[in-house]
């Protein structure tokens, strides 16, 4: 019999007749009987608001005890369109996703709440494409989402349309990557430093937005500030995520533009554009899409204008352009 990745949750299955494990296999759709590595452990977590101490990191502390006692679960407050939101580093296609409910109180709560797959924060990523919609689960259990290879960076829990508490006593997520985030391995320049803001910050991993945090790069008041990522290789370059500052002045990106190519003309500036930042909320990420372009050099540019540049974090998910080989047959 082949061994799967976690023989202690499979345990109880072996021990079956075979007859009845093909049964329950057959039924059970929902359930992932072997999940993989468990992904969400990895990420990061917020959520609507919090109910006490009972943060949104319970959720992923790999405990899945659900007594409320016990500390192990979220609690958001009785809120209209509660959520909670797994932020993972990169971009995964995701397979399942398990919810383990609360026992002792409230199972029914859950009943309603929908999961949300993608890269996109519009609405607190609760727009994403919807992998699921939890019926309900049972009290004290777990139960698996199937989503089909999905592809996304947030993975949200949300009860829409009703005014609600949102409690999850544990999220596990199974996946594959599928994009990484290759701003980190590369360098980076600006058109001036204000101070120690230096443009490394914007790929420190860090999506601080609070100038005191010192994790936001910030450029003198320029003509047409500039800040530049070279990936040391030519990408295809999928998206381009842009945190903006919390605390003061986040209009000042407005206009901005994103630009991509070989080229060092200009600083980069003249490469072709991928997008245009209208605007971008304060302290908000916001993604761009670029679908494929090539490029070794990313640039931020606000053209047209003295302002302040000024980037939290700056992340860019793509794959590396492999030249393509002719072959002369003559």
């Amino acid at each position: 019999m082949r061994r799967h990745p976690h023989p202690r949750n499979c345990k109880a299955f072996r021990m079956m007749p075979p007859a009845v494990v093909f049964v329950l296999l057959s039924v059970l759709v929902e359930i992932s009987v072997c999940s993989g590595k468990n992904i969400a452990r990895g990420g990061q977590v917020t959520q609507s608001s919090n109910y006490g101490s009972a943060w949104a990191q319970k959720a992923i502390d790999g405990n899945r005890a659900s007594i409320w006692g016990k500390g192990s679960c979220t609690h958001t407050f009785n809120d209209m369109n509660p959520w909670w939101r797994l932020d993972l580093p990169d971009i995964y296609k995701i397979n399942t996703v398990t919810i383990t409910n609360r026992r002792d109180c409230c199972h029914q709560r859950i009943n309603g709440a929908e999961i949300r797959v993608g890269n996109s924060l519009d609405g607190n990523g609760n727009t994403n494409p919807r992998c699921a919609v939890i019926s309900s689960i049972p009290a004290g259990t777990s139960k698996t989402f199937v989503c089909n290879g999905m592809e996304g960076r947030y993975i949200n829990i949300v009860i829409p349309g009703r005014r609600e508490y949102l409690t999850l006593c544990e999220v596990e997520v199974d996946g594959e990557l599928s994009a990484k985030n290759i701003a980190r391995g590369g360098q980076v320049a600006q058109s001036s430093n204000y101070d120690s803001a230096w443009a490394q910050r914007a790929i420190d991993g860090n999506r601080a937005s609070i100038w005191g945090q010192g994790s936001c790069t910030h450029t003198l008041k320029d003509v047409n500030p500039w800040w530049r990522l070279d990936l040391l290789k030519t990408y295809k370059i999928n998206m381009v995520m842009i945190t903006n500052r919390r605390d003061c002045c986040h209009q000042r990106i407005n206009g901005a533009e994103i630009r991509i190519g070989n080229s060092l003309d200009g600083n980069g500036n003249a490469n072709q554009r991928c997008a245009v930042i209208s605007s971008i909320a304060a302290g908000a990420s916001q993604t761009f899409e670029c679908n494929g372009m090539e490029g070794r050099y990313i640039n931020i540019v606000i053209p047209g204008r003295r302002e302040f540049l000024t980037l939290c974090e700056v992340e860019v998910f793509g794959a590396e352009s492999v030249p393509s080989t002719e072959f002369d047959c003559n």
